[in-house]
């Protein structure tokens, strides 16, 4: 005969979840403006006609804003990425962006973006 086995409820999450950016240290989230996944990078490398060649109109790195505008001469795009891409990408910069999947790329180095 087995013994019946007691639900545990699981517990109530009482405390909001933080990325460790907010304190200095590495992305430990994917979410939009945060680390790079792999599948997201994998995506864009696959899609090359989804990338507009763009300038760095302004770049905050304190803050992690960036303003670009597409050579197409559309209208300036407003980003944010947590992990350092206004570091990166001083105003005049050439970057691109993958319209499609929001990565941005500073010369070699991909960074994940969210649109503002």
């Amino acid at each position: 005969m087995s013994t019946p086995h007691r639900h545990i409820p699981p517990l109530e999450v009482r405390e909001r979840v933080a990325c460790m950016c907010d304190h200095g240290d590495a992305c430990t989230s994917f979410a939009p403006g945060h680390a790079l996944h792999l599948i997201q990078a994998r995506l864009a490398a696959a899609t090359p006609s989804d990338w507009a060649d763009a300038i760095v109109e302004a770049s905050d790195p304190r803050s992690g804003f960036l303003i670009v505008r597409t050579l197409a001469g559309a209208e300036p795009v407003s980003l944010w990425n947590g992990t350092g891409a206004a570091a990166h990408a001083a105003p005049g910069t050439p970057v691109a962006l993958h319209e499609r999947y929001d990565v941005l790329a500073v010369g070699g180095t991909r960074f994940n973006v969210l649109r503002g």
